[in-house]
C-alpha cells in the first residue's frame, strides 16, 4: 500500500505541471508566448551545440554497442524468442515511421529548404539537392538512433531484469534501487511524461492544422482557430475512447488502414509524380546525405542560426522530446531480439522507408512544380500546410485523393495520439502494462488541452509556440539520456562478460 501511495507522487506531480501549464497559458497567454520563445532563444543560442554534440554521439554509441560482443546480449532472458515473425516486426516498425509529422512535412520542407537553403544559392540546382540532402538529414538515421537507444534502456531492463516498464529502471545501476525508487528515481520519470506530452502535442498541432487547411483548401470550409481547436477537441474524444475502451481490433484497423494508404499513395505519387525524376533526384541526393553525413551532425551553423534553431535544433529536440513514448513501441514489439538485431534494424529499417517516401514526395513536389511554374511552392510559402494538397492537385482523381489524404492525416493522427496516452499512463502507474482506464482517459483529455491551449496562445504563429515548449521540455531529458547511455552501457558490459560475450 505504501509502495502504492510512492507511485502516485509521479502521477501528481505530471498533473500538476500540465494544470500549471493550461492555468498559465489561459489567463496569461501573451506571457506564456514570450516566455516560451524566450527560453527557445536563450536554449538554441548557448545549447544548440549540444543537441547537435548530443546525437552524433548517440550514433557511435549505438554502432559500438551493436557491433560489438555486447550486440549479442538478449532484450529479455537467454531462453525468450522473439514474439513476432520478421515480417511482423518490420510491418510494425513501418507503421511507426509513417507518423503525423512525414504525412506534414513530406511535400512542404523540401520546397522550403529550395526557397531557403542552408548555405546554396536560392532556387537552383545545388539548392534542390541540399534540400533533399537536408530533409533526409533531419528524417533519417538520426531520430530512429534515439529511439533505439531509449527503447534499449527501458527494453533491456524490463525484459531482462524484470524491473517496471520505466525510465527511472535503466538509472538503477548508476544511483542504486533505493534511489530509483526514490526522489530521483520519481524526478526522472516526470520529466519523461513532461518532454512527452508535449512532444505530442507539437505533433497533434502539426496534424490539425493539416486537417484544417485540407477542409479549407478542398473544400472552402472557412477554418480559424475556434475551429482547429473543435477539430483537436473531437479527434482527443475519439482516441481517448478508443483507449479507455481498450478497442484493440479497432485500433489495429486504423493502423493496418494507415500502412496500406500510406503504401498506396507512395505508389500513385511514384507513378503520376515523375517516377524518373523521383528515382534521380533519390540516386543523386541519398549519395551527397551520406558522404556529408558526419559534417552535418556537427554543423551548428554559425552562418545561418535561424537555420538551425529553426529546423535543426528543433527536430532533434522533438526527436528527444519522442524518446520515451517511440522507444517504448520500438521495445515493446522487439522483446527476444537480440541487442544487435534490434539496435540495427530499429537505426535503419524505418530511416530507409522513410527516405522512399521522402523521395517520391520530394521528387514529385520539384518535379511537378517545374512543370506548373511554380504552382506548388506557392501554396507552400503561403500556407506550408497545403503542401501534400497542392501536390494531389496537380494529379489525376483530385478529388478523391484529396479527401483520402485527409484520412490518411486523421488515421496517423489517431494512432499517436492513442499510443502516447497509452505510454503517458503508463509511466504514471508504475511502469504497469495495462494502466488504469481513468488514467489513460485523464492523459488524453490532458494531451488535447495542452495542444489547444498552445492555439489561443500562438493563434497564427502556433508552430513557434509549439515548438518553443517541445525544445524546452526536451532540454533537461536529453541529460537523462545522457545519463541513460552511461547506465546501459555499465550493465550491458558487466553482462557481456558475465556472460562469456566474444565479438
Amino acid at each position: 500500500m505504501n509502495e502504492g501511495k510512492k507511485d502516485n507522487h509521479v502521477l501528481i506531480v505530471s498533473a500538476i505541471i500540465v494544470v500549471a501549464f493550461v492555468l498559465f497559458g489561459a489567463i496569461f497567454p501573451s506571457a506564456l508566448e514570450k516566455g516560451a520563445n524566450a527560453l527557445l532563444s536563450g536554449i538554441t543560442s548557448n545549447f544548440g551545440w549540444m543537441y547537435l554534440l548530443t546525437v552524433f554521439l548517440m550514433i557511435l554509441f549505438m554502432l559500438f554497442i551493436a557491433l560489438g560482443p555486447m550486440g549479442k546480449l538478449k532484450l529479455g532472458k537467454p531462453e525468450d524468442e522473439p514474439e513476432f515473425s520478421n515480417f511482423q516486426w518490420f510491418t510494425m516498425l513501418f507503421g511507426g515511421a509513417m507518423g503525423i509529422g512525414l504525412v506534414f512535412y513530406s511535400v512542404a520542407e523540401p520546397l522550403m529548404h529550395y526557397s531557403a537553403p542552408p548555405t546554396a544559392e536560392p532556387q537552383t540546382a545545388a539548392a534542390m539537392h541540399e534540400a533533399m540532402e537536408t530533409v533526409f538529414f533531419h528524417w533519417g538515421f538520426h531520430p530512429w538512433v534515439i529511439y533505439a537507444i531509449g527503447g534499449l534502456a527501458l527494453g533491456y531492463f524490463s525484459f531482462k531484469k524484470d524491473r517496471p516498464f520505466l525510465v527511472s529502471s535503466s538509472f538503477e545501476p548508476l544511483i542504486g534501487e533505493k534511489r530509483v525508487k526514490g526522489p530521483i528515481g520519481k524526478a526522472i520519470d516526470i520529466l519523461a511524461v513532461f518532454a512527452t506530452i508535449f512532444g505530442v502535442a507539437t505533433s497533434l498541432g502539426l496534424g490539425a492544422v493539416q486537417i484544417c487547411t485540407g477542409l479549407n483548401y478542398i473544400y472552402g470550409v472557412k477554418t480559424g482557430t475556434a475551429f482547429t481547436c473543435i477539430v483537436i477537441a473531437i479527434i482527443t474524444v475519439a482516441f481517448t475512447i478508443a483507449t479507455i475502451t481498450g478497442l484493440q481490433k479497432g485500433v489495429q484497423l486504423i493502423a493496418d488502414v494507415k500502412i496500406w494508404m500510406s503504401i498506396g499513395f507512395m505508389i500513385f505519387i511514384f507513378v503520376f509524380g515523375g517516377a524518373v525524376m523521383i528515382l534521380d533526384l533519390f540516386t543523386n541526393t541519398f549519395g551527397g546525405y551520406l558522404g556529408g553525413l558526419i559534417e552535418k551532425s556537427l554543423w551548428v551553423g554559425m552562418e545561418n542560426k535561424d537555420f538551425m534553431s529553426g529546423w535543426t535544433i528543433f527536430y532533434w529536440a522533438w526527436w528527444i522530446a519522442w524518446a520515451p513514448f517511440c522507444g517504448q513501441f520500438c521495445a515493446r514489439v522487439s522483446k527476444g531480439r537480440t541487442v544487435r538485431q534490434y539496435l540495427l534494424t530499429v537505426s535503419l529499417m524505418p530511416a530507409f522507408l522513410s527516405f522512399i517516401w521522402l523521395s517520391i514526395y520530394g521528387g514529385a513536389a520539384f518535379n511537378l512544380d517545374s512543370a506548373t511554374n511554380g504552382a506548388i511552392s506557392a501554396a507552400v510559402n503561403a500556407d506550408s500546410a497545403t503542401g501534400l494538397f497542392a501536390l494531389l492537385n496537380q494529379m489525376p482523381l483530385y478529388m478523391i485523393t484529396a479527401p483520402l489524404a485527409i484520412l490518411l492525416i486523421v488515421f496517423s493522427f489517431l494512432g499517436s495520439a492513442n499510443s502516447a496516452t497509452f505510454v503517458l499512463a503508463m509511466l504514471t502507474d508504475h511502469g504497469n502494462m495495462d494502466p488504469s482506464k481513468k488514467l489513460r482517459a485523464g492523459w488524453g483529455i490532458a494531451q488535447g488541452v495542452v495542444t489547444i491551449v498552445c492555439f489561443v496562445v500562438g493563434g497564427t504563429s502556433i508552430l513557434k509556440i509549439l515548438q518553443a515548449t517541445s525544445i524546452v521540455a526536451a532540454f533537461p531529458y536529453m541529460i537523462v539520456m545522457i545519463l541513460m547511455c552511461v547506465s546501459i552501457f555499465k550493465t550491458l558490459s558487466k553482462d557481456a562478460k558475465d556472460e562469456g560475450l566474444k565479438k
